[in-house]
């Protein structure tokens, strides 16, 4: 056979189960007759060169109730298939191996090993930019499979062995089609990803291959049907909406995004530019404002040399200032900002408004940017933000602005760009900025405005009527839009009939012509026609975040099901009390007041409600984001492991809601941080001390991995005043231990003990075994980064023994990680390695996917310092991919950096030294100064005999910065690889010192 042939490596393939069980030659196989000998010589073949225990076999061919001549009847399938081996000369190959059997195969003899040398050869080609190749060795591998892995006929005991086969080959489909779309052959791929979508609907990452590959093809209209028939599957199968990723794919085929087209250098693709789209809808019946929204587009469109063009519509509450700003900014997206629009409400109305520093780490998110990436420091933010609109042209819309001062940070520094602030005042100290003044609306627009919402022919029948209720209601858009739909509602009433009830409230009038009480006087007409529940939902809602929230909210706040409470929300938007609002992309119906309403809710709440049914509604609401946040951890960590639960009570929303956090819990918790964090708040004032504790610690999962670490902060502290206010000892511990984690990764470790102290003496008092357990581990990490690993050793043991006599596996797996890692720094190697199988066998038991990642990079390390550097090399580069799989920027660093470790140890000194600046790079992204320290450290090391100009700079950067941080280990290992190259480190300290 041609060597060149895909199937070629077939040719010294013995065993195969890529397909039915075969041995022997592909031209004369040998056939194992399905059965007792097919299940004993698969499981065999599927742990190649390790023992099979009897005990084992025995279970997989009879399960729960073997017989009693059940080992004897193994013997007698052994020995029936090494008779069936030694025609082709492969029946010594069975060894007997206390307690059980072993198949001693070379590792290109078995199918599924060759695959898997292919497949690993494939993907150090991709990262080489060697795409071609790549995708020739992925195409080889996929060619030696004959069908489902096992035959797809081995029964129940070997099932599952052969799902995750199945699983592992679709993987490798997927990973070659990729490669193959970058080569540009799109063309050709269309039809084979046409019939895989149909064999594998639900399977999201192909679905979107296709859409790439028809788009890419001239064929978007059949990428939007793709997306569309995978979307109906998806609910009508699974009851969720299509994930994310589809859904800012079909987002960017509908806007023709420049990311899609095919990279003109196809071996080494730039990450995409995201183009953000982040206008509300426009106002379908808008009218009455043509000068003003000349004056805005002519101001955004004329040139102005090099300065950015601001314009700030201003005017008072309810005239409409928003609805003018985004319908100008339609008119001017697409023609004249093609790289994005990015719109935030600044709250101006609200106390305290949003956050400039909030706003940009949203506005960098939304251009691309991971949240691990985005600095703390406001004025580094600020930089970012500039930085990445420096050459885009974007079009920023910033409604309800309260001062300069709060805008001035998300002002582009680019001439390309433009801004359109809207606000109640004129914000007359912005440089630069054209002022485009908004009052009501004039008779004519106005009635225009009637018209469209309640129709023509009811303003024909009574066109003086009409004109009036334009006069009564003063011109001011949000009071005519109110009217008009009640009127719209109620279509067996007259619009006199309308006049006149105005009329009876001559009070209310005389006040809604005059300030923002004109507003109240038009909301109240609309909520006394309100029916008595739908009324008190209304009321309820003024509790919720000014952040939009779903429908379950409503339930919690009156303790009702979900389908009633829809209902009630859908007569709310039907009267414009409330707005249905999508955020991102999410499917699920979200609810939001308009700011003047919502002011309004909160004083009817005041006046109207019960203070009893008050504070127990906002007892349910609280305690349902405390739940799904909980459910949220659980799903990240296998359990509600490695968090301290207090007493606060719980609102469990109805079963399966939200879809997303179900299927992905930290993109949920991260959709509804502004909820969550304005929940901690809510509570801490309600003097729920309690429940704000319990929230703000449920977070973490969430600061931690999106390295929100200033929603951690404040959280925090302000969850620390309110237990403190209310005595609660046992949440103040908690929320220092939480701190105390914070400094920690902030590297301030004076900080972290002076917080973790207290709660350690609090923690005792109370003989709280869970809480000492925290503080215990976090202690020891303390320890160990300031040098005393003695200490920290100790530190870790104990904390392990308190994990485990609370039952929190997951806590004593990241104990015994950590643990390991003392003993790898001292050459315990053995002892590492069976706490690190130990950490990976409970995470593996109850699904702690994060903190396996974590204990299985540890565990490379162990196997690199062993000598065991195949080994380390197929650990690490399973945690690149789990990494990369999760998004994690601070973890692909790590694993990058530790491969790299390994290829210099197999003799690769460029592939070494290209992962090392790899890691390096990627630690710079996410400003992780010590990440880029370490990787750096190791760089110089490689170097130092080829480049030591640049190994000498690597290993003093990196020095100082070990050095500032206060991390004395590492300190001491950049001082000796200094004195490895001749120079003084202390020299180099003492210039960083002037």
């Amino acid at each position: 056979m041609d060597a060149g042939h895909p199937n070629a490596a077939l040719v010294d393939v013995a065993f195969r189960i890529l397909g039915p069980v075969e041995i022997g030659a592909v031209a004369a196989p040998v056939r194992i007759p399905p059965g007792r000998q097919q299940v004993i010589l698969a499981a065999l073949l599927l742990d190649a060169n390790r023992v099979v225990g009897m005990d084992t076999l025995i279970d997989l061919v009879w399960g729960e109730r073997p017989p009693t001549t059940a080992r004897s009847q193994v013997q007698i399938c052994v020995s029936a298939l090494r008779a069936a081996l030694a025609p082709v000369g492969l029946a010594d190959t069975i060894v007997t191996r206390a307690p059980g059997y072993l198949i001693r195969l070379p590792e290109d003899s078995l199918d599924l090993g060759l695959f898997r040398t292919l497949v690993g050869r494939a993907r150090a080609a991709r990262r080489g930019d060697q795409l071609a190749e790549a995708a020739d060795l992925l195409r080889r591998a996929l060619a030696l499979w004959r069908g489902p892995a096992l035959g797809g006929e081995i029964g129940d005991t070997l099932r599952g062995r052969a799902v995750h086969l199945d699983e592992e080959r679709l993987g490798a489909l997927e990973e070659c089609i990729d490669v193959e779309l970058q080569l540009g052959r799109h063309h050709r791929l269309s039809v084979e990803l046409g019939d895989l979508v149909a064999s594998h609907p639900l399977r999201e990452r192909l679905r979107g291959q296709l859409m790439i590959a028809l788009y890419r093809s001239g064929r978007a209209a059949e990428a939007l049907e793709a997306y569309r028939a995978g979307r109906q599957i998806a609910i009508d199968e699974l009851g969720i909406e299509a994930g994310e990723q589809l859904r800012r794919l079909e987002t960017a085929i509908l806007t023709e995004d420049p990311s899609l087209r095919l990279a003109v250098d196809a071996a080494s693709p730039g990450p995409a530019r995201l183009a953000p789209h982040q206008l509300p809808a426009d106002i379908s019946d808008f009218t009455g404002r043509d000068t003003q929204v000349a004056q805005v587009v002519t101001s955004l469109v004329e040139p102005v040399d090099r300065a950015v063009r601001v314009v700030v519509v201003a005017g008072k509450a309810g005239v409409g200032k928003t609805a003018l700003a985004v319908h100008a900014a339609h008119l001017l997206a697409a023609g004249r900002f093609p790289d994005g629009q990015l719109y935030c409400n600044l709250a101006g109305m609200q106390h305290p408004p949003a956050d400039p520093t909030e706003v940009l780490a949203r506005f960098l998110r939304a251009l691309g940017l991971p949240g691990a990436s985005i600095p703390e420091a406001a004025e580094e933010r600020a930089d970012l933000y500039r930085t990445l609109l420096a050459d885009r042209r974007v079009l920023v819309v910033l409604d309800d602005a309260a001062t300069e001062r709060q805008i001035a940070p998300l002002l582009p520094g680019s001439d390309t760009c433009a801004v359109i602030v809207t606000s109640r005042t004129r914000l007359t100290g912005i440089a630069g900025a054209r002022l485009v003044e908004v009052g009501v609306l004039d008779p004519d627009p106005a009635l225009g405005l009637l018209t469209r919402v309640i129709g023509v022919e009811r303003v024909s029948r009574e066109p003086v009527a009409a004109r009036t209720l334009v006069q009564v209601v003063g011109g001011l858009p949000l009071a005519l839009r109110i009217v008009a739909a009640r009127l719209s509602a109620r279509t067996h009433w007259s619009l006199a009939s309308m006049v006149g009830r105005l009329a009876d409230e001559r009070h209310r009038l005389d006040e809604l012509a005059h300030g923002d009480m004109m507003v109240r006087a038009s909301l109240t007409l609309t909520y006394d026609g309100l029916d008595g529940r739908s009324a008190r939902l209304f009321r309820l809602l003024g509790l919720a975040a000014r952040d939009s929230v779903p429908p379950w909210v409503a339930a919690a706040l009156l303790g009702d099901d979900l389908r009633r409470a829809d209902g009630l929300l859908d007569l709310l938007v039907d009267t414009q009390l409330l707005d249905v609002r999508a955020i991102g992309l999410e499917a699920e119906p979200r609810y939001a007041f308009h700011d003047i309403i919502r002011l309004f809710a909160v004083d009817r709440l005041a006046s109207d409600e019960d203070a009893t049914v008050v504070a127990d509604a906002r007892i349910r609401m609280l305690g349902g984001w405390l739940a799904l946040a909980e459910q949220a951890h659980g799903r990240l960590y296998g359990g509600d492991y490695t968090v301290l639960r207090g007493t606060a009570p719980r609102w469990r929303p109805p079963d399966g809601f939200p879809g997303r956090m179900l299927a992905d819990p930290l993109g949920w918790l991260d959709a509804e941080r502004l909820n969550l964090c304005a929940a901690v708040d809510d509570a801490a004032s309600a003097g729920l001390d309690e429940l704000s504790w319990e929230l703000a610690v449920s977070l973490v999962t969430l600061f931690e991995a999106n390295r929100y670490t200033t929603e951690w902060e404040r959280t925090h502290e302000t969850a620390l005043a309110a237990v403190r206010a209310a005595g609660n000892r046992r949440g103040e511990a908690a929320l220092l231990c939480s701190l105390g984690s914070l400094n920690l990764s902030r590297s301030r470790f004076d900080a972290a003990r002076a917080a973790l102290a207290p709660a350690f003496t609090i923690f005792t008092e109370l003989d709280d075994t869970h809480g000492l357990a925290m503080v215990w581990r976090n202690l020891a990490s303390l320890d160990y980064h300031t040098g005393s690993q003695e200490r920290a050793a100790d530190g870790y043991t104990r904390a392990i023994a308190a994990f485990r006599a609370v039952g929190d596996v997951i806590g004593q797996a990241h104990a015994l990680n950590q643990l390991a890692r003392i003993d790898l720094d001292a050459g315990a190697y053995g002892r590492a390695v069976q706490d690190l199988n130990a950490a990976l066998v409970i995470c593996q038991d109850v699904g702690g996917s994060r903190v396996e990642a974590q204990v299985l990079h540890r565990l490379g390390t162990a196997m690199r310092l062993q000598g065991r550097y195949a080994e380390a090399e197929l650990i690490m580069e399973t945690v690149l991919e789990m990494v990369r799989g999760n998004r994690d920027m601070l973890g692909e660093g790590y694993a990058l950096h530790a491969l790299g470790l390994i290829k210099a140890r197999l003799g690769k000194p460029d592939e070494a030294a290209a992962l090392l600046r790899a890691a390096v790079a990627s630690a710079e992204k996410i400003l992780d100064q010590v990440g880029v320290a370490r990787a750096g450290l190791d760089l110089a090391a490689l170097l130092s005999d080829r480049d030591r100009d640049q190994a000498v700079g690597l290993a003093g950067a990196a020095l100082r910065t070990f050095v500032d941080r206060g991390l004395s280990t590492w300190a001491t290992r950049a001082r000796t690889v200094l004195r490895s190259m001749s120079v003084d480190p202390a020299t180099v300290e003492s210039r960083h010192g002037g």
